[in-house]
This record gives structure tokens, C-alpha cells and sequence, in this order.
């Protein structure tokens, strides 16, 4: 009955004095710091924005072809292709012209989405045009499915978690928050972009962690690793970036964005992006980590420092190789289109692999890569010091009641 409640074993002992205060001389300058950049990039004034129409949302009441047929040009094979100009009767159901209906024109051409009765869109409207030429249909609306995935999600978070699952979606919401308040309109107003995003990552790291996971210890040490191997990334990445001449321009949003404001260093913010979504994965590691290391000294309470790192490296090592290949493959589908396009445009291998828009994933997945390999060795070595912070009691020494272990980690 006893080996059910202890998971294997008598939970481990509490960290000592002096590896609280370890912990302690790293986490208060890391949180000091971090509301100190909050303070000194917090961004002041409003960011640039371009003026392109007022959204609303709309319905299509009927669809039907214009007066005119519209004929694209002869295709390249001599064959003469029709595509069928389409408008359509549309319901305003928002702004001022809430309830007014009007016809639009419709996209049409190969490619181009199919729209039906009944279907929800999004308007683009000019305000000051007159009604007939005011608004134009942009896309879809697709907040319901949307907002039923996300509810599908949090529940499935927290039938399989329960409280900590509800914890993680504060940490979630907390994690939004932080990058469409602070680290979104602080790029956009012209602050540097590596230290908005190590600012930005710091505060998402100390509040998800510890609301996720509680506030103790073995949080405190996944929150370490997590730093050490977040720095290692950045500096990684900083340098690759610099050795590859990554200019930051590969990207169609990330040009446009430079047009919109001259101040934002394009480069630097291939690097916020990167560490940014480091983080994610990071975190995973080193919690788990840690988590593992604790779960291995309550199972056997004798066991030495060297037999916990052994076998933490271990359950590290398969994680790394599973997280790793999880990494590379979401850049490349990610990429999957780009590299499609090189592949129809004939491009070889080493063309398409060293120009700019493929190189910048690339170096993300192998420089993230070498964040999560560093981080299995830091947390492991570090959660083992604050498990074992003394030598591990000899084997053949009586062990205590569990209430007095209980009781012993409580007053700890």
C-alpha cells in the first residue's frame, strides 16, 4: 500500500538551505531584470498602422454572374480559356450600414474560392465611396469553427489535467497577452528586437512555469535550464545569422513590414522569432526534465548523483531525439510550399537549400535543435544538485515512517 502512495519509493528530500539560496541568487536578478526591460521597452506611442478599408462582417443573400463575361488571355498552349466574372447580393451585418444590402464583385479565376448563398464573409469597406462601390468581399469569416476548436481543445486540456490543465491555459492566455501588448507594439515603434523578445520570453517563462507547475524548486530548476539553454539559442542563432548574411527580406510580410516602418531592424527580428519560438519547446524539455529527475530520487532514495544524472540523461536522451525530429519537421512543413515552388522553378538541391527564405528554417531548426540538447545536460545536472544538495543516505540506513518524511519536507 505504501510503494502506491510514494510512486516506487519515499518522495525525495527537500533541497537544503544552501540550494535555496543558490536558486534564489539566480531567479531574483533574472525576475529584477526582467521588470526593469519591461519598464525601459515598454512601448510609448501608438505603432504605425496602414490604412487599408474597415472590416465588417457580412452574408451572401445570392450569387450571379455579371452582365459581362470576362475572357482571360490565350494560355500558352494556343487554348482560349473563359472564366465567368461573378457578383454577388450582400447583406451588411455590422458598422453603420448594419442591414443595408448592396452587390459586390466576387474574385474569380483559377484558384479563386468558391463563394455560395448563405455564406459568411468578411467586407472590406471605403466609407466615403458611395454605396454601389463601397465594399468588396476579402474572405471568409471563420471565427466559429475557430472558437469551437479552441473550446474542443481546453476541454480536452483539462478533462486529461484537471487543475494544472487549467493552469496551463492561464499560462496560455498569459503568453498571448504578453506578445500582443508588449512585444508586437514594441517591435512595431522601432525597439531593438533581440531584447524585446528575451524581455518578452522571460516574463512568458517565469509566469507560465510557475503557474503551470506551482512554485517550488524543481519549477525553479526547469526555469534555470530553460534560461541557459534560451541564451545559448540566441547566441547561436545571433552568430549564424551574421555568418549565413541573413538580411531578413526573404519573407513577403517581413519586406512589407519594413516599408511600413524604417526603424525595425528586419535581421533582429529573425532573431526574436527565433528564441520566441525556442521557448516553446524548451520549456517542454527542461520541465520534463526536472520532473524526471525528482520521480527517479523518490523511487529510490539511495540512489547516488551519479546513478540519478545516468539515468536522467537517458529518459533525456529519447526525448531529444523525439523533440528534435518534431522541430525540423514542423519548419519544413512550414516551408512546404516555398520548397515546392523552388522544385517547379528547377532550382537544385544546394540552390534551394542555401537561398535565404529556406536557409533562415534551417538555421531556426538546427540552432533550436542545439538549444533542446543543451538543455537535457544543464536541468539534469542542475535538478540532480538541488535533489541531492547531500549525500545520499547508505543503503543499509533504516528508513523513516512516511509521515516523518511528509512531515520533514512540510517543515522544509
Amino acid at each position: 500500500m505504501s510503494a502506491v502512495h510514494l510512486h516506487g519509493g519515499e518522495p525525495a528530500p527537500p533541497a537544503g538551505p544552501h540550494v535555496r539560496r543558490l536558486v534564489l541568487a539566480v531567479l531574483i536578478p533574472l525576475v529584477l531584470a526582467t521588470i526593469a526591460g519591461l519598464i525601459v521597452l515598454w512601448p510609448d506611442g501608438d505603432p504605425p498602422r496602414i490604412e487599408a478599408g474597415v472590416r465588417t462582417d457580412g452574408t451572401i443573400l445570392s450569387v450571379q454572374p455579371c452582365e459581362d463575361v470576362v475572357e482571360t488571355p490565350p494560355t500558352p498552349e494556343g487554348e482560349d480559356t473563359a472564366a465567368e466574372c461573378l457578383q454577388a447580393q450582400v447583406r451588411v451585418d455590422a458598422g453603420p450600414d448594419e442591414g443595408v444590402e448592396t452587390v459586390v464583385p466576387l474574385p474569380f479565376g483559377v484558384g479563386a474560392p468558391e463563394f455560395h448563398e448563405g455564406d459568411a464573409v468578411v467586407l472590406s469597406a471605403l466609407p466615403d465611396a458611395p454605396l454601389e462601390s463601397r465594399y468588396e468581399v476579402l474572405d471568409f469569416q471563420r471565427d466559429v469553427p475557430l472558437i469551437w476548436l479552441a473550446g474542443l481543445f481546453a476541454v480536452a486540456v483539462v478533462v486529461l489535467s484537471g487543475w494544472k490543465g487549467l493552469a496551463a491555459l492561464g499560462g496560455l492566455g498569459v503568453s498571448m497577452v504578453v506578445l500582443l501588448v508588449f512585444v508586437l507594439p514594441a517591435l512595431l515603434t522601432g525597439e531593438s528586437p533581440l531584447p524585446v523578445a528575451i524581455v518578452g520570453a522571460s516574463v512568458i517563462m517565469i509566469v507560465t512555469l510557475y503557474l503551470a507547475h506551482g512554485v517550488s524548486i524543481r519549477t525553479s530548476v526547469a526555469l534555470i535550464g530553460t534560461l541557459v539553454s534560451l541564451a545559448l539559442t540566441g547566441i547561436l542563432g545571433s552568430l549564424f545569422s551574421s555568418l549565413a548574411h541573413f538580411t531578413g527580406l526573404a519573407g513577403e510580410a517581413s519586406s512589407y513590414i519594413g516599408t511600413v516602418n524604417t526603424e525595425i531592424d528586419l535581421r533582429g527580428l529573425l532573431l526574436a522569432g527565433l528564441v520566441i519560438g525556442a521557448l516553446g519547446v524548451l520549456d517542454d524539455v527542461t520541465v520534463t526534465q526536472s520532473a524526471a529527475v525528482w520521480e527517479l530520487a523518490a523511487a529510490d532514495p539511495a540512489s547516488s548523483r551519479r546513478s540519478l544524472l545516468g539515468a536522467g540523461l537517458r529518459i533525456g536522451r529519447e526525448h531529444v531525439a523525439a523533440t528534435v525530429n518534431t522541430l525540423v519537421l514542423a519548419y519544413v512543413g512550414a516551408s512546404l510550399p516555398l520548397l515546392m515552388l523552388f522544385s517547379v522553378l528547377g532550382q537544385g538541391v544546394t540552390d534551394t537549400i542555401t537561398s535565404e527564405a529556406v536557409a533562415q528554417e534551417i538555421v531556426r531548426a538546427l540552432v533550436g535543435g542545439l538549444g533542446i540538447i543543451a538543455a537535457v545536460p544543464v536541468t539534469t545536472a542542475l535538478a540532480v544538485l538541488a535533489v541531492r544538495g547531500r549525500s545520499a543516505r547508505p543503503a543499509g540506513r533504516r528508513r523513516k515512517p512516511v509521515s516523518s518524511t511528509l512531515e520533514a519536507d512540510l517543515d522544509a
